[in-house]
């Protein structure tokens, strides 16, 4: 049985970072979707809920953290290239997030960058060729 994760994330105000979601070029969940939420289709079977502070706060078993001030979870979005990986990075500053400077880089097997949303959320962005990944493990362990 295939079923969605949702990956909640506080935000102060949905309809702004719903936009700036929608500028990565990702899709709205209409029925999902509200004045307080909103679901943002990341791949297939993974959405990022958007949830303004007030209402994350119903669902959260303690205190809401700050994401400008702490890093609570690591949000990871598969690309399909190097190059897709830097021009999300491009549209995320363009849509009034920020390029935290850092790159993680293992030769032509993986490249990675690190943005923040305009709420302080970390995403980070990368390209991993996976069969090469799969032998430099493989070579590892023998």
């Amino acid at each position: 049985m295939s079923q969605d994760v949702y990956i909640n994330l506080p935000v102060k105000d949905a309809a702004r970072a719903r936009a700036f979601y929608e500028g990565l070029g990702f899709s709205v969940v209409a029925q999902f979707t509200g004045d307080h939420t909103a679901c943002i289709r990341v791949t297939d079977g993974v959405c990022l809920m958007l949830l303004d502070r007030e209402t994350f706060a119903g669902f959260a078993p303690g205190p809401v953290a700050d994401p400008h001030e702490t890093v609570g979870v690591l949000v990871a979005i598969p690309h399909d290239s190097r190059e897709a990986v830097d021009a999300i990075v491009e549209a995320a500053v363009a849509q009034g997030g920020s390029d935290t400077g850092r790159k993680i880089e293992h030769g032509d097997v993986m490249y990675g960058r690190t943005i923040r949303d305009p709420d302080g959320n970390v995403l980070e962005t990368g390209w991993m060729d996976a069969e090469k990944m799969q032998a430099a493990m493989a070579a590892q362990k023998a």
